[in-house]
């Protein structure tokens, strides 16, 4: 079978252009001022995970939710790169306290190169995490590329008056993490040297479902989900929308197993290094170490919730308190 990581300059999303250079293409872009049908909830300025917006005339409120992602390949196995692609894309929706609806496919594939029979799987691994979600999948849009890459754009719908933002974080609150950090540097280490991580793809093919559910169950109004700027980058921007300050306590955030290995082996993708050169300016540091600065900015590929707020059998990794020097806070 061909190695389809091999024919990505990088992988997952460790391909995100960095979260500093993201802000300085997007400042001063704007939104319609004067939409006719809807109310933007959320929109670019806080950088959060979807766009929101009210719609008119529905009865007890209704807000509809739009988002897009796609990536290289972060696996060899085209249907689990499938399956890890959808259930990505369908976590920014989740990461708002939303449902999704309807996705479209979103693919470039290097027809002269690769297989259509690879980019079927690929297809058939979106179709049946979107299945899982309760989420129809209408069709889509496909380009010749010479860089294959999978993703979808997906719209869902969310109670407006509870909605999960990166912006309404308060002091006093807990902070929680449902999935494990490691992601990256595995998938680079796959990368590398060909070797499967079953777990790691298990952890990134789990859907958002339950602990976005979780999340609303508990009266939680703050979240975001850690992808490709790592629990960092994602934390630094819910603690700057937010006025607060995020105190991270490292011994306490759990990692997949051979990651901290990986690490240790060189496994660190480019993208890690730039998260954590984006977050060093906004965060104390403490007596972290070096390897626990880049396990906590390793770029992650369908990541869990960073909730703030408690959900029952996940682990808390720190807390929300009053705005302080720096935005972030390890200790």
């Amino acid at each position: 079978m061909k190695r389809l990581t091999q024919y990505a300059h990088g992988g997952g999303c460790a391909c995100k252009i960095p979260p500093g250079e993201l802000e300085d293409v997007v400042a001063g872009l704007g939104t319609v001022p004067d939409a006719p049908n809807t109310e933007l909830i959320v929109g670019l300025d806080t950088g959060d995970d979807a766009a929101v917006v009210r719609l008119p005339g529905s009865r007890g409120g209704l807000a509809a939710v739009a988002t897009a992602d796609f990536f290289t390949p972060v696996v060899d196995d085209p249907y689990d790169w499938g399956r890890i692609a959808a259930a990505n894309a369908l976590s920014d929706v989740y990461a708002v306290g939303g449902r999704p609806l309807v996705a479209v496919n979103l693919l470039a594939w290097p027809r002269g190169v690769l297989p259509f029979d690879l980019a079927r799987e690929v297809l058939r691994g979106g179709l049946d995490v979107a299945a899982e979600a309760g989420c129809h999948v209408g069709g889509g849009h496909s380009v010749d590329d010479p860089e294959p890459k999978y993703g979808m754009a997906v719209t869902g719908v969310a109670d407006p008056a509870a909605l999960l933002r990166n912006d309404a974080g308060k002091p006093g609150v807990p902070l929680t993490l449902t999935k494990p950090l490691g992601i990256g540097v595995l998938n680079n280490r796959h990368k590398a040297t060909g070797e499967v991580f079953e777990h790691a793809v298990a952890a990134m093919v789990k859907l958002n479902r339950e602990a976005s559910a979780a999340a609303l169950e508990g009266g939680a109004v703050c979240a975001t989900d850690v992808t490709g700027f790592g629990l960092l980058g994602h934390l630094c921007k819910l603690a700057r929308a937010s006025g607060v300050t995020a105190v991270v306590d490292a011994a306490a955030v759990p990692y997949l197993d051979g990651a901290r290995e990986s690490l240790r082996a060189g496994y660190v993708s480019g993208g890690t290094r730039r998260n954590l050169d984006w977050v060093a300016p906004h965060t104390d540091f403490g007596g972290a170490s070096e390897e626990d600065r880049l396990l906590l900015a390793d770029a992650q590929t369908s990541g869990g919730l960073l909730v703030a707020g408690e959900i029952p059998g996940e682990p808390i990794i720190g807390e929300l308190t009053p705005a302080g020097e720096h935005p972030l806070l390890i200790r």
